[in-house]
């Protein structure tokens, strides 16, 4: 069954998801929306899609489409298209962040669950076979009891300025937001109880006052330690590149996951050293797609079509937003915070968002 699908928003990462949906048989049409005229024609000449428009409102009103995926920045505008998305009876696919506001998330998941929808976040980690063999080596045991979960990733300055320019977000809520869901994932059922985070600053201050990197500790209610962290200031390299080390002990083994992408290594004398499909997000070569985002924007449309449960729930992703939350606040107290959050830390937090706009 080939059905109709939507991106609205086609720059890097709805690029790749366009590109991946007009290549698949599940897809009949596709329909790409984006307020640059530029970008839009060549995403249509590439993909083929039936329909361009820089109005997603016409993606909203076109009954026939089945799904939508919003890839849209700024992030302030995930909120406002998804809701009407999920108004308008669309399965929505978002990318993260679920929302830049709590309440935003819960107004999403409320819609979400009246239409009956599929509803889920681009955590798109959990397709990293590394990381689903980390998962399936926990679930079957082979490591025991788990005892700690640490992610350190490390992208390059260029793709952190250009995160941090258009978005007052931390690097906690932009990137160690993927391995807080990578690591909530391996430890279900068990949920986060408390979070100390610290950060540091360079390169990245005077562009928006970010934090370089900031780590983050969290204890899980089953006694296990969390510790996550991420920054966005390596030296510029290739483009988008990103460096992931993940170290992961149980009380019967231990399990190291090297995701530096070091193993791609291109020398050219035009460009010196470069290493090829080292970004997130992955990239398409010639017939198969090197990483993660491909594989989870086929599977979202197929679990749809089978009437599966998404890969990400967005109570999951909720979750995440909540511990990057209070991950801020903690950061900038300098103390640990409880969770759930209480109704003094929301309004800190609450001032951390109104300072930031």
């Amino acid at each position: 069954m080939a059905v109709e699908v939507a991106v609205i928003g086609t720059g890097w990462c709805g690029g790749i998801r366009a590109e991946t949906l007009s290549r698949s048989a599940l897809v009949s049409k596709l329909h790409i929306c984006d307020i640059k005229p530029d970008r839009l024609a060549e995403v249509q000449k590439l993909t083929n899609a039936a329909t361009a428009t820089a109005d997603y409102q016409e993606i909203i009103n076109n009954p026939r489409i089945l799904a939508v995926y919003i890839c849209t920045t700024p992030e302030q505008t995930h909120f406002p298209i998804a809701r009407d998305c999920l108004q308008a009876g669309k399965h929505v696919l978002l990318e993260k962040p679920i929302a830049l506001e709590l309440w935003e998330a819960d107004t999403l998941i409320t819609l979400a669950k009246r239409g009956n929808l599929k509803f889920t976040i681009g955590y798109s980690q959990r397709f990293n076979t590394k990381l689903a063999y980390a998962k399936k080596k926990i679930t079957d045991g082979t490591l025991g009891k788990p005892v700690s979960v640490m992610v350190s990733r490390h992208l390059s300055r260029s793709l952190g300025k250009k995160i941090a320019s258009r978005v007052r977000l931390s690097p906690a809520a932009m990137e160690s937001t993927h391995d807080l869901d990578l690591a909530f994932w391996l430890l279900e059922p068990a949920k986060p109880v408390r979070v100390y985070s610290q950060g540091a600053y360079g390169y990245m201050q005077p562009v928006n006052g970010s934090y370089d990197i900031m780590w983050s500790t969290v204890t899980m209610d089953n006694g296990v330690l969390v510790a996550i962290g991420g920054g966005w200031n390596l030296p510029p390299s290739y483009p988008n590149y990103c460096a992931t080390w993940i170290e992961i002990t149980g009380t019967e083994g231990s399990l190291f996951l090297d995701d530096t992408q070091r193993d791609n290594w291109l020398n050219t004398v035009a460009d010196g050293t470069q290493f090829p499909m080292s970004t997130m997000p992955g990239e398409q070569v010639d017939h198969v797609f090197a990483g993660q985002m491909g594989p989870e924007t086929i599977y979202f449309l197929e679990s749809i079509l089978l009437n599966r449960p998404v890969m990400v729930t967005p109570e999951s992703a909720r979750r995440v937003m909540e511990v990057y939350c209070a991950a801020d606040l903690s950061a900038e107290r300098n103390e640990p915070i409880d969770l759930p959050l209480s109704n003094e830390a929301l309004s800190g937090i609450a001032e951390i968002v109104a300072a930031r706009k």
